[in-house]
């Protein structure tokens, strides 16, 4: 059973419906008391970083109990931006930590000086930096596939990257370490290569 996280940014009822098409068996823990019953996490995420203020300690200990007993997670967008140290979008708001580094603007200038807008709005490929037998591929993450952005922030490209995407600069748009991964974009918009990439996710946790 996958614990989907409703802490009010959004795009609940998408994320739900793309899972049970999936055919997976979904609930919304009502505290986080009820996380603890869960197979796997998954934390969606639309806006600004001061929406998952409403993490508070209880939520994040939780959370942090579930993945360090290798309980499966995806973070979603907002989701895996969360899963990081902090974001300077709301520099006062703490991510969980459990990957390193702060969550930074795109710029709205390119290395050779063009206009980028901002946010990043639209379909854009993925190139995969890690193979499975690397522990670093997010299931179902198909290398030059395309998936659906729509983001201002995003996340510097570490260890901890499963794949890339160029707008302006490289950002990692999927992470993983270990029974923990992340997408920068939104698989529930994203089409068939979208499902496949929450059909993974929900493959493993079966």
């Amino acid at each position: 059973m996958i614990a989907l996280v409703d802490y009010g940014a959004g795009n609940l009822a998408s994320v739900r419906k793309a899972l049970r098409a999936c055919g997976a068996s979904v609930f919304e823990p009502a505290g986080p008391a009820d996380v603890g019953r869960a197979s796997a996490i998954v934390l969606p995420g639309v806006g600004h970083f001061a929406a998952t203020a409403s993490l508070d300690e209880g939520w994040r200990s939780a959370i942090r109990g579930c993945l360090e007993a290798g309980v499966p997670f995806l973070g979603i967008c907002l989701g895996m931006q969360w899963l990081f140290d902090g974001s300077e979008e709301a520099p006062d708001v703490p991510g969980l930590g459990w990957l390193p580094g702060r969550i930074a603007r795109l710029p709205d200038r390119s290395a050779d000086g063009g206009r980028v807008k901002v946010p990043h709005a639209g379909w854009n490929v993925a190139r995969v930096v890690g193979l499975p037998e690397g522990g670093n591929a997010v299931p179902g993450l198909r290398d030059g596939a395309y998936y659906y952005f729509t983001h201002a922030y995003a996340a510097a490209v570490t260890d901890d990257a499963a794949a890339v995407t160029a707008y302006g600069i490289t950002f990692a748009s999927a992470v993983r370490r270990g029974n923990v991964c992340g997408v920068q974009f939104h698989p529930e918009k994203s089409g068939d290569e979208g499902l496949a990439v929450l059909r993974g996710f929900a493959g493993g946790v079966r």
